[in-house]
């Protein structure tokens, strides 16, 4: 076989499992990791000559413990393992040995693994970077380049991630019931995390646009760990809505394009359905959530044909919900937006001046002030507070979009100027 992308496949599909049952036996993330990556190497070598096995991931577990344990045997001087080719020919043998490693089952494994990427002693940035090295098995210089930060300094942060996990002796058994509760929240939040990284990036970062496909990848993963929860399921209903409407959110220069000047021609139809049909039996669990609520609003969105088709009250009467559950500025920023449209541009405003003090240094803060101003004919104000926004903008098409509000404020100035 001369095509080797379905080896990829596999070995991305297979790593979660592998490295969090390599995880427990060697109870060490980078000695995990590497003969994880030794695996693998192995793999590249034999699977195009004898294809797959019945089983890669045990294949990868048996193969990944074997080649650790002979690194050690060969700095002992001790016997080296069999050949590659006993090695690469495992048959049958390969689920039972995998089972016999570790008598733990697949979800446990990746469970644990997703626990100890969310570890609580570790800030956001760290859990994120250590769970698309370790889980998504991106590399270091790929996060690097996604976060916008050089490869030492990347790399330097996973280290230090490792190193307050190794200092927490954090223990390798299988997690129980309370724990599983307590940190599913953690692992759920950095999944999100890591789709916003991706999401907020411009149509030309190639590298932090793939980070919500890979965040919609280990959302799948996660449901099928807990196929019974309902925040997961409205977890990944509202990654695959917002990411929908990815081919639509730039235009050819690769600047933004509202939602209300979006093509809805361009959204992608399978993942509003399947986001829908998640929302539709999340809701059937009758234990509504945060993420559920912000998945109904997306699709409110996704199900309107046209922007004056929207459910503006159903959206704000959903905000209010948001703001009990997960009291937030933001959240009543994005419910002004909703009362903008259904109370006018003044209500809104009004909503707007206590968030003025924690939102402070927030790009969409001052944005969304100043599109209420320039509605409100207010034009010295609107000027002031874009230009605010444009100073705290994150990437160029956030920039741009901002200066086409500015320009358009001079072309009205210009005019009134001329009838004068």
């Amino acid at each position: 076989m001369t095509d080797l992308a379905w080896i990829d496949a596999a070995l991305t599909a297979a790593r979660p499992q592998a490295v969090g049952a390599l995880l427990r036996y060697f109870r060490d993330l980078d000695l995990a990791e590497e003969a994880f990556q030794d695996a693998c190497l192995r793999a590249l070598r034999t699977w195009p000559e004898k294809g797959p096995p019945r089983d890669p991931a045990a294949w990868l577990i048996m193969v990944g413990r074997n080649a650790a344990i002979d690194q050690a045997r060969r700095r002992s001087r001790h016997t080296e393992l069999p050949d590659e080719d006993q090695l690469s020919d495992l048959d049958d043998v390969e689920t039972p040995m995998a089972e016999r490693l570790d008598n733990a089952n697949y979800r446990d494994d990746v469970l644990r693994l997703l626990f100890i990427c969310c570890h609580p002693d570790l800030p956001a940035t760290q859990q994120i970077a250590l769970a698309l090295r370790i889980v998504s098995g991106l590399s270091v210089p790929q996060i690097a380049r996604a976060f916008l930060v050089g490869e030492s300094a990347m790399e330097q942060r996973i280290t230090r991630a490792k190193g307050r996990i190794a200092k927490a002796d954090t223990p390798f058994e299988a997690p129980g019931p309370i724990e599983r509760s307590e940190r599913l929240a953690a692992v759920a939040a950095m999944i999100y995390l890591v789709f916003n990284e991706g999401y907020s990036a411009g149509a030309v970062d190639d590298e932090r646009a793939s980070l919500p496909i890979e965040a919609i990848r280990l959302a799948r993963l996660l449901l099928r760990l807990f196929p019974g929860e309902p925040e997961i399921m409205g977890l990944l209903a509202l990654m695959l809505l917002h990411h929908s409407r990815a081919e639509a959110r730039f235009d050819a220069e690769g600047e933004i394009i509202l939602l209300d000047d979006q093509n809805r021609g361009l959204w992608n139809r399978n993942m509003i359905g399947e986001g829908l049909a998640l929302i539709d039996k999340a809701i059937r669990h009758r234990r509504r959530g945060p993420y559920q609520v912000k998945a109904a609003i997306a699709a409110l969105h996704a199900q309107a044909a046209a922007p004056d088709d929207v459910d503006w009250a159903q959206i704000d009467a959903l905000y209010q919900a948001l703001e009990v559950m997960e009291p937030s500025p933001i959240v009543t920023l994005n419910r002004a937006v909703a009362v903008s449209k259904t109370r006018g541009p003044e209500a809104a405003l009004a909503m707007l001046a206590p968030l003025e003090a924690p939102l402070g240094g927030y790009f969409n803060y001052f944005g969304a002030k100043g599109a209420l101003l320039k509605q409100l004919g207010r034009a010295a104000e609107a000027r002031q507070a874009f230009n605010q926004a444009i100073a705290l903008a994150g990437t160029p098409a956030q920039a741009a979009h901002i200066r086409k509000h500015l320009d358009q404020l001079g072309r009205d100035a210009d005019l009134q100027a001329a009838r004068r």
